[in-house]
Parts: structure tokens; C-alpha cells; sequence
């Protein structure tokens, strides 16, 4: 098994692609910590046990790995490599059980033309270009002309990602949709 590796813009943060599905058209699932892993995704759970890992986000076919703040990614590196790998190996699932529900969005029933607009906008040009990073872009509400969006994997904690909402996601939704006055960042 090869495992390709791939730097992202938040240097804290590498991108990593097996060469087969992580979560397969299953969403994606991100983890800020190691119990939050523990008995819903083996493979972050396997992960956070080599140690020195402060987050891992699993996307359709990759997995996004930030270090912790003291790590060294010449040293941690191998060690997540040889995780994935062995994970592979025993054949086990990335996520186990039912999926959890998506955190509620936020908008008044009268604005859901303008979200469906918004989200196809988010869908089809933007989350591919931040999954490209080794992230995603989650829509969470839409009030009075602002969208709120929560960024995970390697977007979450990016130096650029406030240059990205400020820049490129909102320029973009205010010129295709003139209701969206101002994006801003959410936590979860």
C-alpha cells in the first residue's frame, strides 16, 4: 500500500491519500481530540494513539492530520503513515456505527431559495477547492444578509482561512447571491 502525503496552507497540518475511500460519500467527520474518536472511528482512534496529534479530519478519500503544538513532522509523520497503514491492513472500518446528526443550520424558512442558492455555490465551488487543502466548508446559518460557516480539517486554525472566507468565499456569494451582505466563521 502506498500512501501519498501532501502539505497543505496551515504548515500544522499534512494531508494524507490512501489510494482508496476513507468515508466514501459518507460526509466527512472531524476530530479535535482522541475521545472523541474512541468507539465512532478506528482510524482517527489509531491516529491519535501514535501521539503528538491534535486533530484529524476524515474527508472522502483522504485524512488530514495536525500536529501538536510541540511535534515535529519529521518525526510524527512516519508514525501516522505506518497508522494508516495498519489500519488498512486489519481491514477496519474509518467510522463505526450509525452516522451522528449534522449540527442544525440556522436560517428563517423564508430564505430558502437564497440558501439552496448559497449551498450549490458552496458545494460546487468552493468545497472541492478546500478539500483540495485537506478541509471542508460546513454551512450553518444565514440571517439578516451573513452567512455562518464552520471550517474543519486542515482550514480549521489556517492562518490563511480568514483570507479565504474574507476574500474568496465571500466575494463570490455576494456576486452571484446580493442577499449575502458579509461570511463569517463559526466554531462547531
Amino acid at each position: 500500500m502506498f500512501i501519498e502525503t501532501e502539505g497543505t496552507p496551515n504548515p500544522a497540518t499534512l494531508k494524507f491519500l490512501p489510494g482508496r475511500d476513507v468515508m466514501g460519500g459518507r460526509g466527512t467527520a472531524d476530530f479535535t481530540a482522541a475521545d472523541e474518536a474512541e468507539g465512532r472511528s478506528p482510524l482517527a482512534a489509531r491516529i491519535f494513539g501514535v501521539g503528538d496529534v491534535a486533530r484529524v479530519f476524515l474527508g472522502n478519500d483522504f485524512v488530514t492530520v495536525t500536529k501538536g503544538e510541540d511535534a515535529d513532522w519529521v518525526a510524527l509523520k512516519p508514525r501516522v503513515l505506518a497508522a494508516i497503514m495498519d489500519h488498512y491492513v486489519a481491514g477496519l472500518p474509518a467510522i463505526e456505527g450509525a452516522e451522528e446528526a449534522s449540527e442544525e443550520e440556522d436560517f428563517d424558512a423564508a430564505d430558502g431559495e437564497v440558501v439552496a442558492q448559497i449551498k450549490e455555490l458552496l458545494d460546487t465551488r468552493v468545497r472541492p477547492a478546500v478539500a483540495g487543502d485537506g478541509g471542508d466548508i460546513v454551512f450553518r446559518g444565514f440571517r439578516e444578509g451573513v452567512v455562518r460557516l464552520h471550517l474543519q480539517g486542515a482550514c480549521s486554525g489556517c492562518p490563511s482561512s480568514r483570507a479565504t472566507l474574507k476574500h474568496g468565499v465571500e466575494t463570490m456569494l455576494r456576486h452571484y447571491v446580493p442577499e449575502v451582505t458579509r461570511v463569517e466563521q463559526v466554531e462547531a
